[in-house]
């Protein structure tokens, strides 16, 4: 006799019959993916409560990064992401999320609710970037030479609009330059100020003790490769800047810029579900991502690009290592609500 292999939608049907059933433990497989979302210096400023129709999302100010985002702007962007990675999860669990944005007027800090729709099998693509979870990461290396090739380019483009905000590619050119320019200012004040170095350093694993966020110490290996578009020096080793190459480097990977219509937590949102939903796509083709806000977090620079600029992203095939899996903290099961 024959073995029997089940279908996709049939397993799909299996796992969102189990579901039905033992809603506390789907609700922690929500929460699982959600935190296996990307946050500036892996802060994971988010919080989940839980009941039978569904989660809710909330930012953490205890997780804010005061001295980078003192509006909480990026903290929300990083929010957008986890709630992405909601939205995927119950996907592959076979429902329909029903998705309620700043569901309460007065509490800012309620920045979603999603409860469980209707069934509906995942697609295909849906489950690739599920299987993506666990293997994104930012990438803070150089990359291959070889330019991503124009189709998947256009997809990631693509991925991006699908939830609202807009990725546009930067070719070599004035404006080009003028962000890493500006990424590169900003990093350069930025490695020059204690205050600005010490926060760094806090979010640094190594110095965080007990605590299960921040960046860890085996992700921040300085490359020289990564000069035209300053990365960060989460250790302190040093305050200033290699000079700029003359030739742009080949291993720098494609420029990008991701911006929404407007600047405003809503538009926040859409920034970091436009951002994950992108960043898993290229992961499941190979691809990783470096981000840089460092503009982005200065007034006087800030000024000097759009308002509706959310960051800068370069994705690129890596250049040293296949993505390893991610290293989830802040499991906690959330709580009732």
């Amino acid at each position: 006799m024959g073995s029997y292999t089940p279908s996709p939608s049939a397993r799909a049907k299996r796992r969102a019959s189990g579901t039905a059933r033992n809603r506390p433990a789907a609700a922690y497989h929500l929460v699982r993916a959600a935190i296996a979302a990307p946050s500036l210096h892996n802060s994971q400023p988010w919080l989940f409560t839980g009941d039978a129709p569904g989660v809710d999302l909330y930012a953490d100010p205890a997780h804010r990064v005061p001295l980078a985002d003192p509006a909480g702007r990026e903290l929300v962007i990083g929010c957008g992401a986890a709630l992405f990675n909601v939205r995927l999860a119950m996907r592959h669990l076979g429902f329909v999320p029903v998705v309620r944005f700043l569901p309460t007027p007065g509490n800012p800090a309620h920045l979603a609710r999603v409860d469980w729709g209707p069934y509906g099998s995942p697609a295909a693509n849906e489950e690739r970037m599920h299987r993506s979870l666990r293997i994104r990461r930012t990438h803070r290396g150089p990359f291959s030479s070889t330019r991503l090739p124009e189709p998947l380019v256009d997809e990631l483009r693509e991925q991006t609009r699908a939830e609202g905000a807009d990725l546009c590619i930067l070719e070599p050119g004035r404006q080009r330059s003028r962000i890493a320019a500006l990424v590169r200012e900003a990093e350069t004040f930025q490695r020059s100020d204690p205050a600005w170095r010490a926060e760094l350093i806090h979010w640094t694993q190594e110095f965080t003790g007990s605590r299960l966020d921040g960046v860890p110490l085996a992700s921040c290996t300085y490359h020289p490769d990564c000069v035209t578009l300053a990365g960060r020096d989460f250790v302190g080793l040093t305050t200033s800047l290699p000079q700029t190459p003359e030739v742009w480097p080949a291993r720098t990977g494609i420029v990008a810029v991701l911006t929404t219509w407007r600047d405003s937590r809503l538009e926040w949102l859409q920034a970091g579900q436009s951002l994950q939903r992108m960043l898993l796509y290229a992961t499941a083709h190979g691809v990783s991502a470096a981000l840089h806000t460092q503009p982005l977090e200065l007034p006087r620079l800030r000024a000097e690009v759009s308002a509706a600029l959310s960051l800068v992203a370069r994705p690129g095939s890596p250049a040293d290592r296949p993505p390893r899996p991610r290293d989830v903290r802040r499991a906690d099961t959330p709580a009732s609500g």
